[in-house]
């Protein structure tokens, strides 16, 4: 049936035309846009993604702006952490000239002020954007990465660069309040050259022979034809060893052996053999020759925080260190070693060493007793890591001696540094290399998502634009049908 009221055929062709028409439309954005998902319109699901995507890309973007900021700023405090290192270097070499008697000390001396200016030029010189990773204590967050959860939350992450102090800067003590003073202990009230001494007494000498070992040295003596001759030859065997700070003289009938050493105990053993009556060290068969130093020990369960303020008073002197953030018992017992090496006292040694899991403060004094105490307060400004550094003097015996131990502990404080400060410049580089690639990898997955494919949009823009051809013209002939209509009527 015919009608001139409803043409489906018509109809038909228009829906399969308009049709056409959008898919040729969508075809032609694709192509145009590049991408298949421009809007939420076109898949809300995979837009929204790629919408989250994208924003996390730009956050990477971000972030390897701040590595790179990171980086930069590790790399100058690296580089002077190093040239200072170089510089301590040449200081130590001065140091070990000023040993000997015979050079001038006094250009040697200022040689070291020389590099000592230096040093700290470097280390105000170090900073980048006006960062200087060389002076204070706070540390520096790199902001390192975002990071999503599966809830959709974000939490940034850092690298924490740990500032290293290498300025020259006394500190301040105390203030805080509470006493630190139970966390460093002085072995004796005093320190002075007086030595150790072991007492061998022999009950009778009526034959055979005695043998008295010195820690690795021996000797043998006869027993002479009376008790006095004995002694005396035992007084001149042991004097006969040549060992260095020890001696043996008599003294009421006994054998008095003293020993100097500052810094080792030596053993001392007795036997007699071949009907030797008795020969006793301090009533015994062994005895022990302390060493001369004195010891102010840390305790090994003692926390150590930023602002702790510790002090020896070495002959009504006071000589203190205040710890840094992060720094150990080793830090305080070699930042005092430091401080009593700068005074420059006469005849006084210093030794760091660790026993039994504690840090000890040895202290030799070949001159005249001096007064011995420790003690400690929280709330100070740290000492800089080169602290110590000023004080270097090797115009006298006495301080070229005591610039040998600081000028290690300093070269050790740089070497430190310049190695944290690679290791925080190395993980920064790791960490921008995987943003970098991280970033790369978003973007590629963002393309997948949103990216139009364009081989297949060509070719379905050419069917399509046939299929637009091929409904217009159906269209056309739908549209001419009614016509035939009117020839009934003619």
């Amino acid at each position: 049936m015919s009608s001139i009221l409803t043409n489906t055929g018509a109809m038909t062709a228009l829906q399969t035309l308009k049709s056409t028409n959008a898919k040729l439309a969508d075809a032609q954005s694709q192509i145009a846009t590049g991408k298949s998902v421009e809007s939420a319109k076109d898949n809300a699901a995979v837009w929204a993604i790629s919408k989250v995507m994208e924003s996390d890309v730009a956050g990477f973007k971000a972030i390897s702006e701040s590595l790179s900021l990171g980086e930069s700023t590790v790399a100058v405090a690296r580089n002077g952490a190093e040239t200072v290192t170089d510089l301590l270097t040449e200081i130590k070499g001065k140091i070990v000239a000023s040993q000997e008697e015979n050079v001038d000390r006094g250009k040697i001396q200022n040689d070291i002020d020389a590099l000592t200016d230096q040093i700290k030029a470097v280390v105000g010189a170090a900073q980048f954007n006006g960062l200087n990773l060389l002076s204070g204590t706070e540390d520096v967050n790199v902001l390192s990465s975002l990071d999503r959860a599966g809830d959709g939350s974000v939490t940034a992450s850092n690298i924490t660069v740990n500032r290293q102090d290498l300025s020259t800067e006394v500190g301040r003590y105390g203030g805080g309040g509470n006493s630190l003073a139970g966390n460093l202990t002085a072995g004796a009230g005093t320190v002075g050259s007086a030595g150790s001494t072991v007492t061998l007494s022999a009950t009778d000498a009526a034959g055979g022979s005695y043998s008295i070992t010195l820690g690795k040295s021996t000797v043998t003596v006869a027993a002479a034809g009376s008790d006095a001759d004995t002694e005396a030859a035992i007084s001149q065997a042991i004097n006969g060893l040549g060992l260095e700070g020890i001696s043996a003289t008599i003294d009421g009938g006994d054998v008095v052996v003293t020993s100097t050493r500052a810094f080792e105990d030596v053993g001392v053993s007795v036997a007699a053999s071949g009907g030797a009556a008795a020969l006793t060290a301090d009533g015994g068969a062994s005895a022990t020759l302390s060493e001369r130093a004195e010891s102010v020990t840390f305790s090994a369960s003692a926390p150590v925080n930023d602002g702790d303020s510790y002090r020896v008073t070495l002959g009504g002197t006071d000589y203190d260190y205040v710890a840094g953030k992060g720094e150990t018992a080793e830090d305080v017992i070699r930042g005092l070693q430091t401080a009593i090496g700068g005074g420059g006292i006469e005849g006084v040694t210093t030794r760091a060493v660790q026993s039994d899991g504690a840090w000890t403060l040895k202290i030799d004094n070949a001159g005249a007793d001096l007064g011995l105490a420790a003690t400690g307060e929280d709330g100070g400004d740290a000492s800089g890591g080169l602290f110590g550094l000023e004080n270097i003097d090797v115009t006298t015996n006495a301080g070229a001696d005591a610039a040998l131990g600081t000028i290690e502990t300093l070269i050790d404080s740089s070497i430190s540094a310049a190695a944290e400060f690679g290791s925080a410049q190395g993980r920064i580089e790791t960490q921008a290399s995987f943003i970098g690639s991280l970033t790369d990898s978003l973007t590629a997955g963002i393309g997948s998502l949103v990216d139009a494919d364009m081989e297949e949009a060509s070719a379905r823009l050419q069917a399509l634009q046939v299929q637009q051809q091929l409904g217009v013209q159906a269209l056309s002939i739908a549209n001419q049908a009614p016509q035939s209509i009117l020839s009934l009527f003619r």
